[in-house]
């Protein structure tokens, strides 16, 4: 053992350590008070089988105040709550039933437009704007808009 671990450049006694705690089998967490509070949580559960161990925790906190007694550790609760299966089912979010390819395809005119606005700077330090709307269908531009010359009115085509 001891040319090992010098070859290893390791302490005796951390190999020691270590093959005393793989030799011995995990131990399972059983704190014997969670037997008396096991049946307040599962009469909670029953009661409002929509909360989760933070709500429950925070009832079984609010009782024991009531009644005077110290208040249970959230921890504790999701404990007892998991080891006795009484947890919610974890949300993954809202699965869409149906594949998105990237198109946007509608089946007749006048149902859905997109519009964009976007600016063009010029060599002479103006600015170009345009702004347009366009029907999804057909891909036709409804109407699109410039900005007016300096002094003159705004202009809105329709093609």
């Amino acid at each position: 053992m001891k040319t090992i671990c010098q070859t290893m450049e390791v302490a005796r006694s951390n190999i020691v350590e270590r093959q005393k705690c793989a030799s011995q089998p995990p131990r399972k967490y059983r704190m014997a008070d969670d037997v008396w509070l096991l049946p307040m949580i599962r009469a909670l559960v029953d009661e409002r089988p929509t909360y989760g161990y933070r709500r429950i925790h925070a009832l079984l906190n609010r009782q024991f105040r009531e009644e005077g007694k110290p208040a249970v550790n959230h921890k504790r609760v999701y404990r007892i709550m998991k080891q006795n299966g009484l947890l919610l089912t974890r949300y993954k979010g809202k699965r869409s039933t149906r594949p998105h390819d990237g198109k946007v395809i509608t089946l007749k005119s006048n149902l859905r437009w997109c519009s964009d606005a976007f600016e063009v700077p010029c060599w002479n330090s103006e600015v170009v704007r345009v702004a347009f709307s366009m029907d999804c269908c057909d891909r036709e531009v409804m109407s699109s808009m410039l900005p007016p010359p300096a002094g003159s009115m705004p202009s809105l085509s329709a093609t």
